[in-house]
């Protein structure tokens, strides 16, 4: 019924799967490393079709810095005064003036950073992920508690239709939605997007929840009841602090979602104001036709993120995942 453990397989089988394991995570992670080699090339590689050869030329701290600075050039004397100030070693052999000029830009001093967008864009995508995952599981936290641990007449038709909203291609509510955002105001606004979200996210949310809560140690609950507790006191005090793990992988699960969703904030939003950084990156097409290497520089940071949370949070994300999996 289950697949034998690799350990109690043949020497032959182990020796092939330790080979095949690497060539599986490379090609897993070819894209990956596809757009982090384009982030540090020159843009004149992509006009000669270098596209997968090595760099002409390292440009990682210029892409990213334009990345954030996309504007107009200061003065080359401010530049010159910034240089003689504060980085004497300019001058030196390895890091010629001309070259060091561009690569401050990093840091802000040879680029007016007054053009670039990308930080609002960063914002906005906290702005709509945190309020997102907050809402949701906090909604999805109660409906679980009701679904999971309530037996009432239409208990199983309100949990089908948490799920079947799951089913529903996105693509098909694509104009309805924005019809509904456009009359209730909502269009383009960082709070429509938060509220669809929520919207959306709640029924899986709810699945999850429903499911985790039901396998609590229903006993706890009813010596609760027995001694009297109000049910408010027994979600909050009894339930929710065994649903730890579990909300820490939720959580991981809807920020990864909310914060990689790239449908609905071309769907609903429009310009800086209000969009993610998804919708927010395809802004150097327009500016510098297709400036891939700066496309590849966003797209590394806005990864960073969701990545950073998954590591502060692994602990408790493995944990909510594997709970119950073993008796």
């Amino acid at each position: 019924m289950f697949p034998t453990p690799i350990e109690k397989r043949p020497r032959s089988a182990q020796i092939t799967y330790q080979a095949f394991l690497p060539v599986a995570l490379i090609v897993w992670l070819l894209p990956l490393l596809a757009v982090a080699l384009f982030s540090i090339k020159p843009d004149a590689d992509f006009t000669n079709g270098n596209y997968w050869g090595a760099p002409s030329s390292f440009e990682g701290f210029v892409n990213y810095g334009k990345a954030f600075g996309v504007g107009e050039r200061i003065p080359a004397d401010a530049v010159q005064n910034a240089i003689a100030a504060g980085v004497p070693f300019c001058s030196s052999d390895w890091l010629p003036r001309e070259r060091f000029e561009d690569y401050i830009c990093l840091f802000g001093t040879a680029y007016d950073y007054s053009g670039s967008n990308m930080p609002r864009y960063l914002w906005n995508s906290l702005l709509i992920t945190i309020p997102t995952v907050i809402g949701a599981v906090a909604l999805s936290c109660m409906a679980g508690f009701a679904l999971g641990v309530y037996k009432f007449k239409g208990n199983l038709l309100i949990f089908f239709i948490f799920i079947a909203g799951n089913f529903v291609p996105f693509q098909i509510l694509m104009v309805p939605v924005r019809d509904l955002t456009v009359s209730m105001n909502l269009y383009d606004t960082k709070l429509g997007l938060v509220l669809f979200h929520v919207a959306f996210q709640t029924g899986f949310c709810t699945l999850f929840m429903r499911n985790f809560i039901r396998a609590l140690p229903f006993p706890l609950i009813e010596a609760a009841r027995v001694e009297g507790v109000a049910e408010w006191r027994i979600f909050l005090y009894v339930v929710l602090p065994l649903m730890k793990p579990a909300l820490a992988a939720l959580a991981v699960l809807i920020f990864t979602f909310i914060w990689n969703d790239y449908f609905w904030a071309v769907v609903l939003t429009q310009g800086p104001d209000a969009q993610p950084v998804t919708a927010g990156i395809t802004e150097f097409n327009s500016q510098f036709r297709a400036a891939y290497h700066l496309m590849s520089a966003g797209s590394i940071v806005a990864a960073l993120p969701p990545v950073a949370m998954f590591f502060l949070m692994q602990k408790h994300f493995i944990a909510g995942l594997t709970l119950g999996a073993v008796k």
